[in-house]
């Protein structure tokens, strides 16, 4: 097996942010619930405490890599969307509960190992969901942030629209109007809605004057529950029924388990009854399963007795290993007789520590491992629980969405076609890898340690297109965290044709940024190898864009804000005969870069074209820019036939301004950079 070493790349600079602020509405204090039992995760973790019922917040002084001489106090706490105020208090009763602890991060080298000749299914995008993250008209954000990454569930009931809010306060109609325009989008888009009934109630974690079945008083929630469900029968949407969230502790349920149980066996009958073929889906308890946690086995003595099994069984993991949890879950159904394998919903992972690309790419790597299906946790609050995809976005000062680097993990993720093959994790990380014909994508994960993984590629003979001549191109990207702001793109550290040894080799990626991840695709060598990118003007830090979305001959580009779509991809392929000149094909049209009518002036229209084989005009040469500051994927996109450069007209930095060819500027040239174009997806 040959080892290939990847350089340490260029980074984006990182700052130190603050990934979790609490809100400033007053929120009431909640009382802590029983911690059941820790379920460690696999191997080093980041800076937080390993209580399996809830993430604690209590203060954690550890610096790590990146973050040495930084002290961090996480504030995320009970609930996905609540916080405590008292912490300090309650510490050292919580450390006492809590089984297993954070293990401090190290920097020694591991591996894992992907094993092209066992094969599984194709790819089920079985972490691509999340609690909330849209609109509350359902009109934002844009349908590519949902469909490029394999959008699977939306989990929502409209909590936090009017505060209280909901049926117990009077206000249930708005609650609803946002829960069925979100029903729609999401079947639109072609995912799941998990309904969550509570909210809908309104159990948000604000106080409320009463809960179902106070007094032995049934009669107000059996009204609710009719109300329900004829709204949803009116939307002709099969969803998932999650009759109560996190019913364990007091933030959601402050009324005796009983009381709970009577609930559930109540709203499970009439659910049951009003559409035989909807899935119900619990207990969504604020825990993990456990042998041990006495809430979470009550449960299932409770519904195993009174035939009211859950069709779907869910928890939330915040953090935790869905490999252990399903591991935990299938010992306490074995030992009741409950029938599975039945479907497991981790419908809220990942602590807001963990949302970052490394950590959310390991959890989409042991989701998978795990054969359950994954909602990533919202921790945002108010308005900003309805909006950004659950923080895989963030919007600018405009209120433009704008991908953070976990969104395009989760892009990465929902690219993987093919099918499933098997990988051997280390301690501390693990991969998702799929082969298909002519290519094969491993992401890795691994958050909260840092130094050399070795990516041991082995059976390469048993993919289809990809080996040629005992060869192999791999492509290597890291994906920045950036501090939790935008980023562009993937940034390509390795681009390389690799001779094999034993029908295999090894990929030696420097893991020197704990929050960021490693992403490989694997295919068949070429001479000259094209590359995908986004273009991106170094003047203006927007992006080469095909003018909205139009799919016509002569269609204008220009500058945009990144946002990630295919419009502002595009595949550089080599001009065969031409030394260094590209074609540039944009993923959306499928059409070319191209200079309107051939022509040689100045301020001529940059547009897109189909495809003609052999014109000048829609070939350009990538010459280096070489100023003070610059990148190594810095380059001027110097059109073939007239030696001119794309340009952005007039130096603007306004989005929408349209891209022109003029005379290319010297190399050497700080200012002005409008026809300085960053490819990130180019290897330095």
């Amino acid at each position: 097996m040959r080892a290939i070493d990847i350089p340490r790349a260029q980074t984006y600079a990182s700052l130190e942010s603050i990934r979790y602020r609490p809100p400033s509405d007053g929120t009431p204090v909640r009382a802590l619930p029983e911690v059941p039992p820790a379920r460690a995760r696999t191997g080093p973790l980041p800076d937080r405490s390993r209580a399996a019922g809830r993430l604690i917040a209590c203060p954690v002084i550890r610096p790590r890599s990146h973050r040495e001489g930084v002290t961090r106090v996480d504030t995320t706490l009970v609930g996905r969307r609540r916080v405590f105020a008292a912490v300090l208090a309650i510490c050292a009763l919580v450390a006492a509960s809590v089984g297993v602890l954070a293990a401090p991060a190290r920097g020694a080298d591991e591996s894992v190992a992907v094993d092209f000749s066992t094969a599984g299914g194709a790819p089920a995008y079985r972490a691509s969901g999340w609690i909330y993250g849209m609109t509350e008209d359902a009109s934002a954000p844009a349908d590519h942030f949902y469909r490029d990454v394999g959008f699977r569930f939306m989990r929502a009931g409209g909590a936090q629209l009017d505060s209280p809010g909901g049926w117990v306060s009077g206000k249930y109609d708005r609650r609803w109007d946002a829960t069925r325009a979100q029903i729609l989008r999401t079947r639109a888009l072609g995912g799941q809605f998990v309904l969550l009934v509570h909210d809908l109630w309104g159990a948000d974690g604000y106080p409320i004057s009463r809960f179902p079945g106070d007094n032995g008083d049934w009669t107000d929630y059996d009204a609710f529950l009719t109300r329900v469900i004829n709204d949803v029968r009116a939307t002709g949407v099969p969803v998932q029924w999650d009759l109560w969230n996190e019913p364990n502790i007091t933030l959601f349920w402050n009324r005796p388990q009983s009381q709970y149980f009577e609930l559930w066996r109540r709203a499970y009958q009439r659910v049951r009854a009003a559409f035989p073929a909807h899935p119900i889906v619990g207990p969504s308890c604020a825990c993990v399963p456990s042998t041990t946690y006495a809430w979470w086995n009550q449960f299932l003595d409770f519904v195993r007795a009174d035939n009211v099994v859950p069709d779907i069984v869910s928890w939330h993991a915040l953090p935790g290993d869905p490999v252990a949890n399903v591991a935990a879950a299938n010992t306490t159904l074995d030992s009741r007789g409950i029938p599975h394998p039945r479907p497991y919903q981790i419908n809220e992972y990942g602590a807001s520590s963990e949302q970052n690309p490394g950590d959310g790419a390991w959890y989409i790597a042991r989701l998978e491992r795990a054969g359950a299906d994954g909602l990533r946790a919202n921790w945002a609050g108010g308005a900003n629980l309805h909006n950004d995809l659950a923080n895989l976005l963030v919007r600018d000062s405009a209120g433009r969405h704008l991908p953070r680097g976990e969104w395009w993990v989760y892009r990465f993720y929902g690219s993987q076609t093919g099918r499933i093959v098997d990988v051997t994790p280390s301690s501390a990380y693990d991969a998702f890898a799929t082969k298909a014909d002519g290519a094969a994508k491993i992401l890795v994960g691994g958050g909260g340690t840092t130094g050399n993984l070795a990516v041991a590629l082995r059976r390469l003979d048993s993919t289809s297109g990809i080996v040629r001549n005992n060869q192999v191109r791999v492509v290597a990207q890291r994906i920045p965290y950036n501090g939790g702001g935008a980023v562009q793109g993937p940034v390509t550290v390795q681009d390389s044709v690799v001779t094999l040894s034993n029908n295999g080799t090894t990929i030696n990626l420097p893991h020197s940024n704990a929050d960021d991840t490693f992403t490989l695709t694997l295919l068949p060598p070429s001479a000259d190898s094209g590359f995908q990118s986004v273009a991106v003007a170094q003047h203006s830090q927007q992006c080469l864009d095909n003018t909205n979305l139009s799919t016509a001959d002569g269609n204008q580009q220009q500058q945009y804000y990144c946002e990630g779509g295919d419009q502002q991809l595009w595949d550089f392929r080599p001009v065969q005969g031409a030394e260094g000149a590209y074609t540039v094909v944009n993923r959306q049209t499928g059409k070319c870069l191209d200079v309107n009518g051939a022509s040689t002036a100045d301020g001529a229209a940059v547009q897109q074209w189909t495809c003609l084989n052999g014109a000048a005009n829609q070939q350009f040469t990538l010459r280096r820019v070489a100023y003070s500051g610059s990148d190594l994927r810095d380059y001027q996109l110097v059109a073939r036939h007239s030696g001119k450069c794309v340009d952005v007209s007039g130096v603007s930095t306004a989005a929408h301004a349209p891209v022109i060819q003029w005379t290319c500027r010297p190399v050497g040239q700080s200012s002005p950079l409008n026809q300085t174009w960053r490819l990130w997806g180019r290897g330095a």
